[in-house]
């Protein structure tokens, strides 16, 4: 007999917990016989649990004064519901524009606003490097003992050579890397660097579609974590770390450079 192939629809299911229940023996095989799929799988229920605890406290916040006024039923003609439903609608912009403006709030410097591409790589950078980054044991699919396979590896992958700036000068080794999915546009490789104290960096970096234009730095960041990041024909790059902007910025000079030069 053969077997359903497996959606993306239902892996997305898995991961937002809402796959019917009967589906969820037939998706769980799957993933055991698919570990690329369960390592998707998990960035998503991890994406998920941060972006629920940068959010949930929205939900607890007081509705503001005058949406509740607009909710109000008003006294003439039976005009409730249409203020009932503005209101809605006006709640609805305040949580989406909240969300929206997760890691999103960069200095444009000259009042110009970046491409959804760039600001995209920025957030899925950080996700990542707020995911990877903690572990004590696992920080890279791939040790920085294998450097030669690791950059062979990832170079095939995103189908372009590749090879991670060194950041010595600066107080930062290569630990290693990791092969991530993307968003789209084929997977994307991180790297991983630390310095003496245990502090880490990473830089991610993507393929973008063919054709889009050239970007400057830019640099957006949510508490502590700061993300400098711009798009350089084909490929996309973005330095994530819990820096000082004046320091990270050195490091994604350096990191350019570098990139550059090869």
């Amino acid at each position: 007999m053969t077997r359903q192939a497996i959606s993306e629809a239902q892996l997305h299911a898995l991961a937002d917990g809402v796959l019917p229940e009967e589906q969820r023996a037939a998706i769980e095989a799957h993933l055991r016989a698919h570990p690329q799929d369960a390592a998707r799988v998990d960035a998503w229920r991890e994406q998920n649990r941060q972006l629920r605890a940068l959010f949930d406290p929205v939900l607890d916040e007081a509705v503001p004064p005058h949406l509740m006024q607009a909710a109000s039923p008003p006294a003439a003609n039976g005009a409730w519901q249409r203020h009932a439903m503005q209101a809605a609608a006006a709640i609805v912009l305040v949580i989406a524009g909240g969300m929206g403006g997760w890691l999103l709030r960069g200095d444009a410097g000259d009042g110009a606003t970046a491409s959804a591409s760039p600001l995209a790589l920025a957030r899925s950078a950080a996700i990542a490097h707020a995911v990877y980054t903690p572990e004590v044991r696992h920080p890279v699919e791939v040790g920085v003992e294998q450097e030669a396979h690791l950059v062979q590896w990832l170079s095939k992958r995103l189908g372009t050579k590749l090879q991670p700036p060194a950041l010595s000068t600066l107080g930062y080794h290569l630990i290693g890397g990791r092969l991530l999915p993307g968003d789209g546009d084929g997977p994307v490789a991180q790297f991983m660097y630390e310095e003496g104290t245990g502090k880490r960096l990473t830089l991610y970096v993507a393929r973008e579609r063919a054709g889009k234009q050239e970007t400057a730095f830019r640099y957006t960041q949510e508490k502590d974590l700061g993300v400098f990041y711009w798009i350089d024909g084909q490929m996309g790059y973005a330095l994530s770390a819990r820096l000082p902007k004046a320091e990270l910025g050195k490091i994604a000079d350096a990191v350019y450079a570098q990139l550059e030069s090869h």
